[in-house]
């Protein structure tokens, strides 16, 4: 679908500045939408909002439905009486880096404490809306609240190594469960209705402002997850429910063994046969949060690479055909217009264009890419058409200060020199950004660290990295009426603002 000319920040939720040592929905979220407001953007993206699995990953969540009880506010649920003030007073600060295991020793049994003070002391009307919420999102819910209670149950470990019993969802052990362990179930479902509520908040905010929301759907889910546990069937697994294939993507200039993702496969026959339910759920429930959904890994809706599981490496696997035209319109004859941004970057053969112009989907271009060969410069804005989401970097990438100073090499330099002549100190941030701004691209997206113009130590995520990620927290007091100012008068005069045109324009 079209989108309107517009621009925005790429910020997820965690590396916001708030109090309990990571980013959350509190007071800082709204702070950072006053000044989107006032800097005249009109979009904002995030990481997936799901709860976090093996290295804090965003993309390798629990559940592809559940929201991170990490990211609720403490502040606001003292503010409606979940939890006492002085229960949360020691809490880590607003500023520096995410420390998770420090977050998850600290904060999620307060985020835990505060949800069962609920589920014993309530209003009415509060009961009322909780249970309006668990009745709309029962079908996702009730498995998630089991899966996360059985986890912490076992400590931690993956749904595999828990008894056959469980293991396999044989019905009297479940409710088993279900009767032994009901206060706990009803905790977790009271958390996922306090983020439901301080996120619909936070929302509402939004588009009193005209700031929408961008989310993010990966296209695989974890194999240790609430998805797959719950519906094996779906999925490529032996009668024990360990691993057929997996994902992955193939040897390339960057690897010569590939990348071994390790996601399970889906049986694409057996969703057929539903007509897709569980994607129409999936896609569904995304649109409940997001204004705009964008599909990580496009490229795996018209093929994908299957790797045997017991390869260590990717070299192995081959390409198969996914159903992607008949899933994307099932998802139309079901949901209606498909506000979806494809995620097209990487080795893209014209198949995978062929799929996403079919259904109109905007493509990336991400202007760090761009400068290295001529075969890069479909990344450069004279290459852009309209419907096109352009980036100066993304969440994988380095910053593009960091990228400038550490990675980027004499070739990427000169060509960079001579496409967006730098100001004298030879800083090239802002003129990426103007550059990316006065394109045609009916979307400009930038991630913060770069309008703060941080250097590699502000860098989210290294794909070669299993840990260490995904930790940086935007600093206290930088996001100034100044900066706000500047990004708005290269909105304004970029037309990426909502301003009416002038009379007999």
């Amino acid at each position: 679908m079209p989108f309107e000319r517009s621009s925005g920040l790429l910020l997820h939720v965690s590396s916001l500045p708030s109090y309990g040592g990571i980013g959350d929905l509190g007071p800082a979220a709204f702070a950072f939408a006053d000044f989107l407001a006032a800097a005249q953007q009109r979009l904002w993206q995030v990481l997936p909002l799901s709860p976090t699995g093996f290295g804090n990953s965003p993309y390798a969540a629990q559940s592809a439905f559940a929201a991170n009880p990490l990211l609720i506010s403490l502040e606001y649920l003292s503010d409606r009486g979940w939890i006492a003030g002085e229960r949360i007073a020691h809490l880590p600060g607003r500023s520096g880096a995410v420390d998770f295991n420090q977050v998850v020793t600290q904060k999620l049994p307060l985020v835990e404490e505060a949800a069962r003070n609920f589920i014993h002391r309530h209003s009415g009307e509060e009961w009322s809306r909780f249970q309006d919420y668990c009745r709309v999102n029962g079908s996702w819910l009730e498995d998630w609240v089991l899966y996360s209670v059985l986890r912490r149950k076992f400590k931690a470990a993956a749904w595999n190594q828990w008894p056959d019993e469980l293991k396999f969802r044989r019905r009297q052990a479940l409710d088993r469960v279900r009767a032994e362990h009901a206060e706990e179930l009803s905790v977790a479902r009271a958390i996922q209705f306090a983020f439901d509520q301080q996120w619909r908040a936070l929302r509402d905010y939004c588009t009193a402002r005209d700031i929408r929301f961008i989310g993010d759907v990966a296209i695989f889910v974890n194999y240790d997850s609430a998805d797959v546990w719950t519906h094996p069937e779906l999925f490529e697994l032996h009668q024990d429910l360990s691993p057929i294939r997996v994902a992955g993507v193939p040897p390339d200039y960057f690897s010569k063994t590939g990348q071994r993702w390790g996601n399970p496969l889906y049986r694409w026959d057996v969703l057929r046969q539903s007509r897709f339910a569980w994607w129409v759920d999936r896609i569904r429930r995304a649109h409940s949060l997001y204004d705009i959904i964008r599909l990580d890994h496009f490229r795996g809706f018209e093929a994908y690479w299957a790797i045997p599981a017991q390869d260590e490496t990717a070299v192995n696997g081959e390409w198969i055909k996914a159903p992607g035209a008949e899933l994307f319109q099932h998802l139309h004859e079901q949901l209606g217009e498909l506000p979806f941004i494809a995620e097209d970057l990487g080795l893209i053969t014209k198949e995978v264009d062929a799929l996403r112009e079919q259904f109109g989907f905007p493509g990336m271009r991400v202007l760090q890419f761009g400068f290295s060969s001529r075969g890069a410069h479909l990344h450069l804005p004279h290459r852009f058409v309209p419907n096109t989401v352009a980036y100066t970097g993304t969440h994988d990438n380095d910053t593009t200060r960091g990228w400038w100073e550490t990675a980027a090499t004499p070739v990427e330099k000169a060509a960079v020199e001579a496409y967006l002549q730098p100001d004298a100190n030879h800083s090239i941030v802002w003129p990426m950004i103007r550059t990316a701004a006065r394109s045609v691209a009916d979307i400009a997206l930038f991630p913060v660290q770069d309008i703060l113009d941080l250097d590699s130590g502000a860098r989210m995520n290294v794909p070669s990295r299993p840990q260490g990620n995904w930790s940086w927290r935007c600093p206290e007091n930088v996001l100034t009426p100044e900066l706000a100012a500047k990004l708005a008068a290269l909105t304004v005069v970029t037309d990426r603002d909502k301003a009416e045109p002038e009379p007999g324009q």
